[in-house]
């Protein structure tokens, strides 16, 4: 496994760059496998890069009907909610791209099934995964490449720092009492996470310096998730100039 840094000059940057790496890896599943699987994360720099990649001439270069849409965490809100990662990123690209409605997975909502239980919608979420498994593996299927946003205290997905989520082996919990609002969210564990080929960590502003440099010296996975979250094949951290200025000029590569 390797774990490459690269910075750019500022985030509209970061967002252009990472678009066009998601297109060529998506291409580049679907020439080796026939299929490509992506894992979604939500939040600024992620709408961004969805923005970016529909707004591309290059989107066309993918089969979306064979791309495989999951989610790495939720909110646990009402369909349709706007503070919702899916409703994020069905605005953002996938209503604009020509996906197969059965190969899109989002993660259960409030008012779905399982109605106000995060812990079912949870069990629900494992379920699909499990349908999906690969050949060999009884929990997950094969993902391509897994987004990750990092947050002020280098949380991941809705793994936050110290919290239960942190400590589970399942492949999905849910997550009661966060941190940051809404309380209720389900997520995608770090075991889970860490099957996927590549894992993209993504981070701008110097709000995210001291998580990113910490994660990248070698903290606990506890104490700062980011840390813990690797891809099998490669892990890779995009980030702008002021979200690298913790970082050592021997670990990044700028662009």
């Amino acid at each position: 496994m390797t774990t490459d840094v690269v910075v750019h000059a500022d985030d509209a940057l970061l967002t252009e760059a990472a678009a066009a790496r998601l297109t060529t890896r998506l291409i580049d599943a679907q020439a080796a496998r026939g299929e490509a699987s992506v894992v979604l994360t939500g939040g600024r720099i992620a709408a961004g890069v969805y923005r970016a990649l529909r707004d591309s001439p290059a989107r066309d270069a993918v089969d979306w009907r064979r791309v495989d849409v999951w989610w790495g965490d939720e909110r646990f809100l009402p369909q349709g909610d706007p503070e919702r990662n899916e409703t994020q990123a069905r605005e953002a690209l996938l209503d604009a791209v020509p996906l197969d409605p059965e190969r899109v997975r989002a993660m259960p909502a409030s008012d779905g099934p399982d109605g106000d239980d995060p812990e079912a919608a949870a069990a629900r979420y494992a379920e699909q995964l499990a349908a999906a498994s690969r050949p060999g593996h009884q929990q997950l299927p094969h993902f391509d490449v897994l987004l990750l946003g990092v947050g002020e205290d280098g949380h991941v997905a809705s793994v936050f720092p110290e919290h239960p989520a942190g400590y589970e082996t399942r492949p999905v919990s849910a997550v009661r009492g966060s941190p940051k609002p809404p309380p209720t969210r389900i997520t995608l564990t770090l075991p889970a996470i860490n099957t996927a080929e590549e894992v993209w960590l993504m981070a701008s502003g110097a709000g995210k310096a001291s998580a990113v440099g910490i994660a990248l010296s070698g903290a606990g996975p506890v104490q700062v998730p980011a840390a813990g979250a690797h891809g099998v094949e490669r892990t890779l951290w995009l980030l702008d100039r002021p979200a690298a200025a913790r970082v050592r000029p021997t670990q990044r590569s700028l662009r």
